[in-house]
């Protein structure tokens, strides 16, 4: 199918908080993880979603270019071309932007989709994230203020992170201690800045103990209950309906989380949890298995000349896609999404 135009995504977001499930997001840096995402996907029978992040998008660029924009661009492309033969929706997103990059990343991008859309087209990407966790609060929601602007115009929804994610992602890290609990105060300050979609629709990450990168189960304390006090507060404050879920949440570092944390923040509200370091390994563990078992084959070893079939990239690179697109599978089902698309 078509890459999902703005109406089909504010949909699959409207049904998956109405039906307590949630789209995994994954990460990718490549045409080949383009393909695997897209495929795991098809497989689940779920929508999906797909980004890049700044590091991501300046690999896709070349390595001796690093070009945020282009590589952005580029996989967006591929994406849209791919996407049609297979049967599902996918959204395109960027992932964490932080101040420093604003102007080298989403902003060109959203003046791209702004163009496109004056013109009559469809926004390249349907989302994009302003990660202003390492700013103070009251700048975060100034620039997210100034972003919802920009992002409303083009039918664009806005991701914005309230609180800090733990751990390390494209070169930003933060530790890990009490800053990483959102409170019920900045979720209303949030909502006083950012409204209730009159000024624009956008995702709020709140944190709850969340941590970039790897960690067994029990090493972090995950308090999804955040959640629920946050869209409590905003209800009493707000006036919405008992029970409503006004905001929709976005999960960061979800990776070693227990399967009870993982559903407890989906009933709260969460419709969108990223998944990138989970993929990784997906992706390079049946590479790395190939090599060592073709080991004489993809090497020319003692004069030989090896065996191009073996060594040929679309012998090893399919089993890569196949091992990502099971954990993409995977990971909509820990999430309810599969299954979950509408023809």
């Amino acid at each position: 199918m078509p890459i999902a135009t703005p109406e089909i995504y504010a949909d699959m977001l409207d049904r998956a908080k109405a039906g307590s499930f949630a789209y995994p997001a994954i990460n990718i840096t490549s045409s080949q993880t383009v393909t695997a995402a897209i495929r795991g996907f098809a497989e689940a029978g779920s929508d999906g979603i797909i980004q890049v992040s700044t590091g991501g998008a300046e690999y896709a660029s070349g390595s001796t270019i690093k070009n945020m924009v282009a590589g952005s661009l580029a996989l967006a492309a591929y994406a849209e071309e791919v996407a049609k033969h297979y049967p599902v929706n996918i959204a395109l997103h960027t992932d964490h932007c932080p101040k420093d990059k604003l102007d080298g990343f989403v902003r060109p991008l959203i003046a791209a989709s702004t163009e496109r859309v004056k013109a009559g087209g469809l926004p390249i990407f349907q989302s994009h994230m302003w990660d202003g966790s390492a700013v103070p609060l009251e700048e975060n929601l100034q620039i997210a203020q100034e972003l919802l602007a920009l992002t409303a115009a083009a039918n664009i929804i806005l991701e914005v992170e309230i609180g800090v994610v733990g751990g390390e992602e494209d070169g930003v890290a933060n530790e890990i201690n009490d800053q990483l609990y959102t409170t019920t105060e900045d979720a209303l300050k949030t909502v006083e800045a950012l409204g209730l979609g009159e000024k624009g629709r956008y995702m709020a990450a709140l944190t709850f103990g969340n941590v970039h990168g790897v960690y067994k189960p029990g090493n972090v304390k995950l308090r999804p209950e955040i959640l629920k006090e946050c869209q409590d507060a905003i209800i009493a404050a707000h006036g919405s309906a008992a029970g409503s879920k006004p905001l929709d949440l976005v999960f960061h570092g979800g990776s070693g989380s227990l399967p009870e944390e993982i559903a407890a923040a989906v009933d709260y509200g969460v419709v969108k949890m990223n998944v990138d370091t989970d993929t990784q390994y997906a992706f390079t563990r049946p590479v790395a298995n190939w090599m060592f078992k073709n080991y004489d084959g993809v090497l020319k070893i003692d004069g030989e000349v090896g065996n191009k079939k073996q060594y040929d990239p679309r012998a090893w690179g399919k089993e890569a896609e196949a091992g990502m697109a099971a954990r993409v599978v995977e990971a909509c089902q820990n999430l309810r999404s599969a299954g979950t698309h509408q023809a």
